[in-house]
């Protein structure tokens, strides 16, 4: 199997709406539209539809509008974590946090108009933590790559925070520092 060919078994379509029930993420910060195949604790492929109306494009640049290059490695780190997180059964309580990015490389620009796919494959995946490579296409060529690592840890309510880190706290530094 090759990664733009993927084998009929491992189809399956997230919408939107499926989409926002996993991943914390909204408007204007939610940078994947619909997951169009996912193999457990494997594989992802998503989409992303660029349009003018992103708000970053009023900005950069304004003459010349283009994706920034860190949102597109956002975009594939969402991708990862729809995956990760459909592993978490009670990821409500849960978030998704980035730990490291590596060899990130930018190919050619993102504009509008253009549709991303997103593949984004597992390297390593441990309970907590998962090690993933991604890569972003625009009508079939690369545009961007990167390995990411993220780890998931319990989302703390503002009232409950104190300035004595949690046990969690404590394993995400031991994730990040390893």
């Amino acid at each position: 199997m090759d990664a733009e060919n993927p084998t009929p078994q491992s189809k399956q379509v997230l919408d939107i709406a499926q989409i926002m029930a996993i991943l914390p993420h909204r408007y204007p910060f939610l940078l994947i539209d619909r997951v169009v195949e996912i193999t457990r604790m494997k594989r992802i492929v998503a989409i992303k539809n660029v349009t003018i109306n992103e708000p970053f494009f009023a900005g950069h640049f304004p003459e010349y509008p283009i994706m920034p290059g860190v949102l597109v490695v956002e975009a594939i780190a969402q991708a990862g974590g729809a995956l990760l997180l459909t592993e978490i059964p009670d990821r409500e309580k849960k978030v998704m946090l980035f730990t490291g990015i590596e060899r990130a490389k930018f190919r050619r620009p993102v504009v509008p108009g253009d549709q991303l796919r997103i593949v984004v494959e597992v390297l390593n995946w441990r309970v907590r933590a998962v090690k993933m490579e991604g890569k972003a296409y625009v009508d079939g060529k690369l545009a961007c790559e990167a390995v990411i690592m993220c780890a998931v840890v319990p989302r703390v309510a503002e009232a409950t925070q104190t300035a004595e880190p949690e046990p969690e706290a404590r394993v995400l530094e031991a994730v990040v520092t390893e």
